[in-house]
């Protein structure tokens, strides 16, 4: 069965929404998405700082007991603070000060030699490294080349198509890139938009080890609880 990392990133936001407070608290909401079955707690540590802090990151660090993901962009600054604080694993992602969310994956053809640097020296020192890139077989490939551990396919743009027919069309995309990552022995992830339902599609596609999942499961805990939210997207992950 896949696994599934609780992106808290909008605990912060919500927080960093008002001054001067310090509330909603991203590390209780590990806490709680944890013991409800979280597999793993993701943060992306942003050069903005608009909503994760890097007091959240050294917090998490201390008490995650599943494992402590952290997105970031192959910079010089984040490469520092992934060595000091030493999460479970890295994960790569592209960063624009203009977007609301990351919008696509990280162009391994266009940064492939950043990319490849930011790998040797993470898991050099022994934090294992996934890309974030599109389902396209030439990132794939290239992720392969410079020995990432892992990926994590972008289903951004399944969860945003218009049509039905766009959606198969991507979705087939997804299950081409899952299965030949697969098959050059890449851990394989998923995520970016999915929600309650659109976590359906996936049935069946076991390459798929672990699914990242935030803005859904946090917004549906502000109304149910982060345990229940946890819970049930679980369960729906557990028929896939």
């Amino acid at each position: 069965m896949a696994g599934l990392a609780v992106n808290i990133d909008h605990v912060a936001t919500l927080r960093e929404s008002r001054e001067f407070i310090s509330y909603p608290e991203p590390i209780a909401a590990a806490v709680l998405a944890e013991l409800a079955g979280a597999n793993g707690i993701v943060v992306h540590l942003r050069e903005d700082r608009r909503h994760i802090q890097e007091r959240d990151v050294r917090g998490l660090r201390q008490i995650v007991q599943t494992k402590l993901i952290l997105e970031m962009a192959p910079t010089s600054e984040m490469i520092g603070i992934a060595l000091d604080i030493k999460p479970d694993v890295v994960t790569l992602v592209p960063e624009s000060r203009e977007e609301l969310t990351t919008e696509g994956g990280l162009d391994l053809m266009l940064y492939k030699e950043t990319a490849a640097e930011t790998v040797s020296t993470l898991q050099g020192s022994g934090i294992p490294v996934s890309i974030f890139i599109d389902p396209n077989p030439d990132q794939i490939k290239i992720a392969h080349q410079i020995n990432a551990s892992m990926v994590e396919i972008h289903t951004g743009a399944f969860c945003n198509a218009s049509t039905e027919k766009l959606k198969v069309h991507i979705l087939e995309k997804i299950t081409q890139a899952a299965k030949y990552a697969y098959k050059l022995k890449l851990g394989v992830n998923a995520g970016h938009g999915l929600c309650y339902k659109s976590i359906h599609a996936f049935k069946g596609l076991s390459e798929i080890s672990e699914f990242s999942i935030g803005h859904s499961i946090i917004s549906k805990a502000v109304l149910v609880g982060m345990e229940r939210a946890v819970k049930e997207m679980l369960d729906l992950i557990k028929n896939l």
